[in-house]
């Protein structure tokens, strides 16, 4: 998924298991098993922060 601002979110289906491990633009990563709870994170997450190895 590519955000407004031209950001890559990226989900991935770890197999053999029920986990969907969602990695943000920034970097942070979440781990779920409900797809609703993961897209949730996922669009709320990047609000106010910048992605790593910026302005640090």
């Amino acid at each position: 998924m590519t955000g407004r601002s031209g950001e890559i979110y990226r989900i991935d289906w770890l197999p053999g298991t029920d986990l969907l491990h969602g990695t943000c633009h920034c970097g942070r990563e979440h781990t779920a098993q409900d797809p609703v709870e993961m897209w949730e994170w996922m669009l709320a997450h990047p609000r106010g922060h910048e992605p790593q190895g910026a302005g640090r």
